[in-house]
């Protein structure tokens, strides 16, 4: 269990929450593993299979603490937000912001920039780890246009002015994706982004991690009390999570590709765990989404130091930490999002 922005992560996937005396105690067959005063957070994120004591909901409810299911995997199963809950305040100034572009614009400069950095920051550490395997010249003159990138973020004043420079940001970055693959070019290359369908293997590799990035940001989303459907960044279609999508553009480059590079950089991921559909389109067989799941559940499970709380958190807790700052955002809390920026 951790405690991280007045919130309690219950991580271990065989504990049961119970409530005795107004605190939440977590506890593993008979032996109690922590304890938290109910009064003292504002939000429980259960990631046991085990659940809670409707003695601890009902608790919960009156105190206005939301308390929220996940699986161990992380898919979203419901919110318990009691009477007090400020769930539909924050709604409703989502929904105040998602209207007036002048205050969803300064919300969706931030996730650009954190996705332009955090690009940027996977061609330096290329640049740095593997400067005898790569087109240095390429990768050095992407990087710049980068950090040029940045400085132009910030100077737009309309959102599809905003848009447009991310677009941008993404050729240059993806212009140069081949020479991070570093092994097996024959059965793993990059020439540009394909979807829906994908037409390489490492176009396929890309879509099925993003896919499960999306999952976990809305499900963030859905336990911190936000709508994931409304965003800032992209516009609203019926069906669409546009909010995941915003939150996730920020974590994609230092969470999705680099994982997928290492994928297929080690050599944990083969040609034979693909095959080729009658339209062209190439996808994960069964026994590779069996390997790509298992080493993103161990990928979630890497510890690392959170660069705006300066706490050491799995990686499986980002977008759930970035989701909780969010929130704070919007409700007012904080002055402005602070993007996972990650060196």
């Amino acid at each position: 269990m951790r405690t991280l922005l007045n919130s309690l992560f219950v991580l271990s996937e065989d504990v049961y929450l119970s409530c005795k005396d107004d605190n939440v105690y977590v506890e593993r067959g008979k032996e109690r593993v922590g304890s938290v005063p109910l009064r003292s957070i504002e939000h429980i994120l259960c990631f046991s299979y085990k659940g809670a004591s409707p003695a601890l909901m009902g608790r919960c409810a009156e105190l206005g603490v939301s308390l929220s299911f996940y699986s161990p995997w992380g898919k979203y199963y419901c919110s318990i937000f009691g009477e007090n809950s400020r769930n539909v305040l924050l709604r409703r100034e989502q929904y105040r912001i998602a209207d007036d572009e002048s205050r969803a614009l300064s919300i969706a400069k931030s996730f650009v920039i954190g996705k332009v950095f955090n690009a940027r920051w996977v061609l330096e550490r290329a640049r740095r780890d593997h400067a005898m395997s790569i087109n240095m010249e390429r990768v050095t003159g992407q990087s710049h246009l980068l950090a040029d990138a940045i400085v132009s973020v910030r100077a737009q004043t309309s959102i599809d002015a905003l848009r447009g420079v991310e677009g941008r940001a993404a050729q240059d970055y993806f212009y140069t994706f081949d020479d991070l693959i570093l092994r097996n070019k024959d059965d793993f290359f990059f020439e540009s982004r394909s979807r829906r369908p994908p037409m390489d293997r490492m176009n396929a590799l890309l879509s099925f991690v993003y896919v499960l990035l999306a999952g976990d940001c809305a499900a963030a989303l859905h336990g911190v009390g936000l709508d994931p459907y409304v965003g800032f960044l992209h516009r609203d279609l019926p069906g669409r999570e546009s909010l995941a999508l915003d939150l996730m553009e920020e974590l994609r480059s230092v969470l999705c590709d680099r994982f997928a590079l290492s994928l297929v950089n080690t050599g944990a991921i083969k040609s034979s765990d693909f095959e080729e559909r009658e339209n062209g389109g190439v996808f994960l067989n069964d026994k590779g989404r069996r390997t790509v799941l298992a080493a993103w559940k161990k990928r979630k499970d890497e510890v690392l130091t959170h660069p705006f709380l300066k706490e050491k958190i799995p990686w499986g807790l980002v977008p759930y930490v970035q989701a909780l700052l969010l929130a704070r955002t919007i409700r007012g809390d904080l002055d402005a999002y602070p993007p996972f920026m990650w060196k």
